[in-house]
């Protein structure tokens, strides 16, 4: 049998093309982490730069696996090309979050785009034990969890008539899709829970084509949750295999 595609969803496959080779373009300057100083983003993520920006890790932890309370995702080994568009789109104001989020606007302002891929590149090589949100903290003091199982039903199917596999862009159990989509697999809880209601309410804006944004309008509040709580301690990997895919070549 043989498939057609109109015209739309043909041209919605080219314009994905080109933004996987210009991802693929940063991807492949050079090999390991391309145009990265990661001395230089170590010093910047632990220590800070001037008056301006403080130390990344105040926020992110030293691990890099990020802080429920405020709301700072996990950045550790979560795709650098996609950290060093995140910060040229906070400091050029295509990302405008909200909460205490609003502060990065300021702080990835005050880095240089060089000092973007040298603090991508070091939050990249951080592969220390995940430190994940704890859910049965988070739900003691109040805040809505959801369901794993009908998370993990969304994250590997999708819904029906409503939105697409979590994984059919991210991968299995959301451990990433170099270079274009993010590791979202045992990311931050909270985090997690505002970006899926950004996407939603389009107050964040800056995904590519609006893949996003047109996936999470079909959510509920609690599919979101579902998603959230799935995805923030999901394993990378499949019993009795142990091999993560490497995203930083």
């Amino acid at each position: 049998m043989r498939a057609f595609l109109g015209k739309p969803a043909v041209n919605l496959v080219l314009a994905g093309v080109a933004v996987l080779f210009s991802f693929n373009a940063l991807a492949l300057e050079g090999p390991g982490i391309p145009g990265a100083n990661i001395a230089n983003g170590m010093k910047i993520y632990n220590e800070g730069k001037g008056d301006t920006v403080p130390s990344c890790m105040t926020c992110h932890g030293a691990g890099g696996w990020g802080l429920d309370a405020m709301g700072a995702p996990r950045l550790a080994g979560i795709g650098y090309p996609y950290v060093v568009k995140q910060l040229s789109d906070l400091a050029s104001g295509k990302r405008t979050p909200e909460g205490a989020g609003a502060v990065m606007v300021v702080f990835a302002g005050g880095l240089t785009p060089q000092e973007w891929r040298d603090v991508a590149g070091y939050v990249n090589t951080l592969a220390g034990p995940p430190d994940l949100s704890n859910l049965k903290e988070l739900k003691d003091s109040g805040t809505t969890i959801g369901e794993r199982y009908l998370g993990q039903s969304i994250v590997k199917y999708g819904i029906i008539g409503k939105v697409s596999a979590c994984s059919s862009c991210h991968g299995y159990n959301g451990r990433g899709a170099a270079p274009l989509f993010p590791v979202i697999g045992e990311q931050k809880y909270t985090y997690l829970i505002n970006q899926l209601n950004s996407w939603r309410a389009e107050t964040r804006t800056n995904d590519p084509y609006a893949m996003m944004r047109k996936m999470a309008k079909n959510l509920t509040d609690e599919d979101i949750a579902n998603i959230a709580t799935f995805l923030a301690t999901a394993s990378p990997t499949t019993a009795g295999n142990t091999m993560i895919p490497v995203t930083n070549e």
